[in-house]
């Protein structure tokens, strides 16, 4: 039986579609209830016997109703959710609704003609407040009313349109946003080979949306703002998931154009760097702080689009419903160069220049799928240079301060998603490696004895987290390398108490050249505990 009662973390759902470039566009989508959140995937992979084996996802949709008892909003023929008259409690707290803002667009549905952003932010506040007056019965009820927003592509600009600018719709309709989660949104605009950054002048269709300029107006930022995707401190960053595609090679839109004009360091239309959102600290040593996200190697949308993914389901579902918050990084102390190079610098003065890349993928235990994936053959590595990772040796004019320690991931584990429920622990993995980079010397690409694709640290770390049996027991956290232990978790991390989590700390160290020093820290809190 459904729930009628409205608690956390399974509140409501609005989807906020992306996104649709022509007349053509515009009505096949407003054509479906669902406006894609109902489309899934069909993937292939290999069996133990070599077989291949079909792969099903339903879509993000079908699951939340299977998995979590989620409902949609639709009865009779009718949206349960746009009509006035309609008393509270008539929806259920677990309902999915589809923000509809196409149909105005529409020719069928609307006028024909172009809607600005600002209206769609407008229309997503009063949706909320209409859906928090058709589901709570009474004001008590209200004021404890919430809503998650999922937005895919530009869907999530429409949101963040709506939270970020004062102007748009009404804190009354703020307050009630509990989560955010974007799916390959192109928070910093969108780039183009050559052309750079889309031109204003690009308005056809609306696509101007994705200038930077034009994005400030409508984010209510100060005009001239840099890095568009900054939450300018009007909501809180740690609720807000960003997932980011890798997969530029099979978006298939114009004949496969988009994906070639754009990049490859991108989902083949957002890229990585543009698909994240940050906020300031306040913190002087840390200025910015990133939000949590994802990479998976999915593409923008198509038969490998990043909604319609296992993948995307997942992050999107731990996000929202998950336990346990875990931040992985990497403390570097030091990295040495090759025994050859380490000669040259210290009895002939040579100036030795290298920047490094780091690959980290992130599972849970019993599973075919990533949480995150970030791996240098689908130019997703998280790239650093030397002075970046030691900032006393940094050159101002070269480096980007605060980038000494590289963020790897951020994952949601879920009780409820254990593959054997018998089993207290939570079990994880992380695929680390460090890759050989490609050395200067005095400017100069140094190719004696340089073997492309090595790796200074390579190794698969698996995890196992235990939740406390009582409130006065600890979380405790054991690990084991897969070189040394394989698909065990052997030895023990003491947490420390930080920052309202706990802290675990792991040694990652190589000791031939080129080798390298470092620490895992493993940053691990309660989520949706309050």
């Amino acid at each position: 039986m459904p729930d009628t009662q409205l608690a956390a973390p399974y509140y409501p759902i609005i989807y906020v579609r992306g996104y649709a470039g022509t007349d053509s566009d515009i009505e096949d989508t407003v054509s479906d209830p669902y406006m894609g959140f109902n489309l899934g995937s069909t993937r292939l992979r290999t069996a133990w016997t070599g077989d291949t084996e079909r792969y099903y996802f339903e879509s993000p949709l079908v699951r939340l109703m299977k998995d979590f008892n989620y409902r949609d909003v639709y009865s009779a023929g009718l949206n349960l959710a746009e009509i006035d008259e309609l008393p509270g409690g008539k929806i259920e707290p677990r309902s999915i609704t589809i923000y509809r803002y196409y149909d105005q667009v529409s020719s069928v549905f609307g006028e024909g003609k172009q809607v600005s952003m600002e209206d769609f932010g407008k229309g997503l506040g009063r949706l909320i407040l209409k859906l928090r007056d058709r589901i709570c019965a009474d004001e008590a009820a209200k004021a404890l009313f919430r809503v998650y927003l999922v937005g895919h592509s530009m869907g999530g600009l429409v949101i963040r349109c709506f939270l970020q600018n004062e102007q748009i719709g009404t804190a009354e309709a703020r307050r009630c946003v509990d989560k955010v989660f974007t799916y390959a949104t192109p928070h910093n605009g969108i780039e183009i080979e050559i052309i750079g950054n889309v031109p204003a002048f690009f308005s056809i269709q609306s696509v101007d949306n994705f200038n930077r300029a034009r994005m400030c107006n409508y984010l209510g930022l100060p005009a001239g703002t840099d890095k568009v995707n900054t939450l300018n401190e009007k909501f809180d960053v740690d609720r807000f998931f960003c997932l980011i595609g890798t997969n530029a090679k099979d978006y298939t839109v114009a004949a496969g154009w988009s994906s070639r004009v754009v990049g490859p360091f991108s989902d083949g239309l957002v890229r990585l760097n543009n698909a994240s959102v940050f906020d300031a600290t306040g913190d002087p040593k840390r200025p910015t702080k990133l939000a949590p996200r994802a990479y998976v190697h999915r593409s923008h949308s198509g038969y490998y689009g990043i909604v319609n993914s296992e993948e995307g389901f997942q992050n999107l579902t731990r996000f929202l419903f998950g336990d346990v918050r875990v931040d992985g990084l990497l403390e570097v102390r030091d990295i040495t160069l090759p025994g050859e190079l380490e000669q040259m610098r210290q009895k002939s003065g040579k100036e030795i220049r290298a920047s490094y890349h780091f690959e980290a993928i992130a599972r849970v235990r019993g599973v075919h799928w990533d949480l995150s994936r970030r791996v240098a053959s689908e130019n997703s590595t998280i790239f650093r240079k030397y002075g970046e990772l030691f900032p006393e040796k940094a050159e101002p004019a070269v480096d980007r301060p605060n980038h000494d320690r590289p963020e790897l991931f951020t994952a949601y584990l879920s009780i409820r998603a254990r593959v054997n429920p018998q089993r207290r622990s939570l079990g994880f993995s992380v695929d680390l490696g460090v890759l050989v980079p490609d050395y200067e010397v005095d400017g100069i690409l140094w190719l004696n004895n340089h073997y492309p694709g090595g790796y200074i640290f390579r190794d698969k770390i698996n995890l196992e987290v235990t939740p406390p049996k009582t409130d006065a027991d600890p979380w405790q956290l054991r690990y084991g390398f897969d070189s040394r232990t394989p698909n065990r978790a052997t030895l023990s991390a003491p947490g420390e108490v930080k920052d309202g989590g706990l802290e675990f700390r792991i040694p990652v160290s190589q000791r031939n050249r080129p080798g390298i020093d470092a620490t895992l820290v493993l940053r691990a809190a309660e989520w949706n505990s309050g």
